[in-house]
């Protein structure tokens, strides 16, 4: 297995450690609903140096850029963030991600770990526009640190005024005397923080600092198992559950990162514009369980005849809420809020209700 720069960090703190995405990652270490908790209410650190990141650059970078993803990138000014996708030649998502406008002519794509090698062949392939490409995933390192107490945390180490980041913006500066480190407020997690994306050499001199600023904090490490909590509270899709090759961005709800902006010809423009005007055959929806049970990947939808209309995405028992909640793709006409669905769970239909998301507020 891959190890990131805090592989061995994880292991000496005892976490419980699994293969993900070709990575040896911790995915707990005090416990899911703890560290869950503890980003809701304090602060908590996630190594997320297992994603990949592509530098784009040079005059045609944009034009490669907007070729290529579903969203508008000519919007973004420098210092600016994006989420999109790459849509595959029918429709499906190759992969979503994050565009960051870094200078005029350079642009860093942040990937999914699972999608590193995918996604490089796919931008390659597709890269007629002539842009510059580099894959420096191998030598990114990063850490999200997240809640609503990183803020304090992260502004003991650095002279950049994070209160002056909005949302899906970054600043590049110096943290715990590393310099060019970019920091990020895109949170994956909805508890607010940041993102960090900085040298590998620079990893243990970060690591350390943070922990030893977020003391008064109460700050913890936190597994890949509260991230997928976490993320799933707030209705945030997941490759390879909510979005794969045979879903489109109209299926799963991301038409507002679909962007049919006059000259922005990118793969698919046609199938998905028709998708918009004609609709689809299937929706991704929220939902709640109203019957005990926990919801899981791949379990069957059913309506209250017991006709199945569905598959579940994601699933769990939400810390916040303590019930079961998940997303799944159903017939349109199941997807309004207050809908009754049924989950089947060990050959029991139980009962569930659409929602508006997100879970937690």
């Amino acid at each position: 297995m891959n190890k990131t720069p805090f592989t061995d960090v994880h292991i000496a703190l005892g976490a419980k450690m699994h293969e993900f995405a070709g990575f040896n990652m911790p995915i707990e270490y005090s416990g899911i609903i703890d560290e869950h908790l503890t980003v809701c209410r304090s602060v908590g650190v996630f190594d997320v140096s297992h994603m990949g990141e592509f530098w784009v650059k040079g005059p045609n970078a944009l034009a490669f850029i907007q070729s290529i993803t579903s969203n508008d990138a000519s919007l973004l000014t420098v210092g600016k963030a994006q989420y999109t996708c790459f849509p595959n030649d029918k429709g499906g998502i190759v992969d979503d991600l994050l565009v960051y406008r870094y200078e005029d002519e350079k642009y860093m794509l942040v990937v999914n770990a699972g999608n590193i090698a995918k996604d490089w062949d796919w931008c390659v392939c597709h890269n007629t526009a002539g842009a510059e490409l580099e894959n420096a995933s191998a030598h990114t390192a990063q850490l999200a640190v997240q809640g609503p107490k990183a803020i304090e945390v992260l502004q003991r180490l650095t002279p950049v005024d994070l209160s002056s980041i909005p949302y899906y913006a970054f600043r590049t500066g110096e943290l715990a005397g590393c310099p060019n480190v970019i920091i990020s407020n895109t949170g994956y997690t909805g508890a607010g923080g940041f993102e960090l994306y900085f040298y590998p050499s620079d990893a243990t001199a970060i690591w350390n600092a943070i922990f030893e600023a977020g003391q008064p904090e109460g700050i913890k490490p936190i597994g890949l198992g509260a991230r997928d909590t976490l993320r799933l509270e707030m209705c945030y899709c997941l490759y390879g559950n909510d979005l794969d090759d045979t879903t489109s961005p109209i299926e799963a709800g991301l038409g507002w990162i679909t962007k049919f902006a006059e000259g922005k010809n990118f793969t698919a423009r046609a199938e998905l514009e028709r998708q918009k005007k004609e609709g689809v055959t299937r929706k991704l929806c929220a939902f709640e369980m109203i019957d005990k049970g926990i919801p899981r990947h791949a379990y069957e939808i059913a309506d209250k005849e017991g006709r199945i209309i569905g598959l579940v995405t994601s699933g769990t028992m939400s810390p916040v809420l303590k019930k079961g909640i998940g997303m799944g793709y159903v017939k349109p006409e199941y997807t309004k809020p207050g809908s009754e669905l049924y989950i089947r769970i060990r050959n029991k239909d139980l009962k569930a209700g659409v929602i508006k998301g997100p879970f937690r507020k």
